[in-house]
């Protein structure tokens, strides 16, 4: 299978030598060609730093983290800009949906800054959009949509560009139970229908058994790693739970 995704014994410190803080300490793994990987960890497990360092907001202290084959811990400037722009997907917690653009328009601002023509660009949102049931929005702002309105247009926006990797930071956080299902089952579509691979970090375990890989990481190491495989979604989800439960962690916060 192609690797999408290399994490290659990274490390991660914060502070100076009088205060240092390893928050990643000598992970390693890879993500495949249209896998859907969730990473799991109790807060200050060193989950976001991962993630933020494979988006490039953050750089790791040594390591090296590849995408479809280049070194993106190696890119700046403009490089890094069209990796950016043209690699990855994000998903955000609190949607980062613009309050003065409508639904199609937030969609289109990914397309825009890649000069695709208009023709193009309404064939292709107007076809995210009927597969993930938002068309009813896309003339809406972000203040009349609901939550998981708001999220599945973002979702729309991120994987619009067709990204080698889609990366998703808590994206069920914000939302209530019903839409954080409904937001799931689209991730599910991306994920089986479209070959989309995402890579999301939660702490909810209902999320993360919608994925087909688990990664644990906990005080900066990757603790343990469960497989779905042929597993029915309630019995990775018990799996996710003992893991969890043995971790340590606050129950109430992983359900």
């Amino acid at each position: 299978m192609e690797e999408i995704l290399k994490i290659d014994k990274i490390e991660k410190y914060y502070g100076n030598k009088s205060n240092l803080t390893k928050a990643i300490d000598d992970i390693s793994f890879s993500v495949n060609k249209g896998e859907f990987v969730a990473i799991m960890g109790a807060s200050g497990s060193g989950k976001t730093t991962l993630l933020n360092c494979i988006s490039t907001i953050d750089k790791v202290t040594s390591g090296h983290i590849y995408v479809a084959g280049d070194d993106i811990t190696k890119l700046k400037g403009n490089e890094l800009n069209r990796f950016r722009r043209e690699e990855l997907g994000f998903i955000f917690q609190d949607f980062n949906l613009l309050d003065t653009l409508t639904g199609y328009e937030n969609i289109a601002l990914a397309l825009s800054i890649q000069n695709v023509p208009v023709k193009l660009m309404d064939k292709k949102i107007e076809d995210i959009a009927s597969r993930l049931n938002i068309k009813h929005v896309l003339k809406k702002y972000p203040y009349q949509m609901s939550g998981g309105e708001k999220q599945r247009v973002a979702s729309a926006r991120a994987i619009i560009t067709n990204p080698k990797l889609v990366l998703a930071d808590e994206p069920t956080g914000a939302l209530d139970s019903k839409s954080s299902r409904m937001l799931l089952e689209s991730f599910n579509y991306l994920n089986t229908e479209l070959k989309t691979t995402i890579l999301m970090v939660t702490h909810d375990a209902f999320s993360a058994s919608y994925a087909s890989r688990v990664i644990f990481i906990k005080d900066g190491k990757i603790y343990n790693e469960l497989v779905r495989a042929d597993k029915s979604r309630k019995e990775f989800f018990d799996e996710i739970i003992d893991v969890v439960t043995i971790l340590g962690g606050d129950l109430n916060d992983a359900l």
